[in-house]
């Protein structure tokens, strides 16, 4: 499994690719995008994310 990103809530900020330590997150288009083979699901995202556009299930 891999951290989702809500297209309609993520304003594409940046805080979230700066939190992974793996670099999992690229943004793209305003949207931050996951690679889903290099995530680790360790959830640095979803605290780095100010409009709570990304969750880890």
């Amino acid at each position: 499994m891999a951290a989702k990103v809500d297209k309609d809530k993520c304003a594409g900020c940046g805080p979230c690719a700066e939190a992974c330590p793996v670099e999992a997150i690229k943004i793209e288009n305003n949207l931050a995008v996951v690679d889903e083979d290099t995530c680790i699901d360790c959830g640095a995202c979803v605290d780095a994310c100010p409009s709570e556009a990304i969750s880890v299930d």
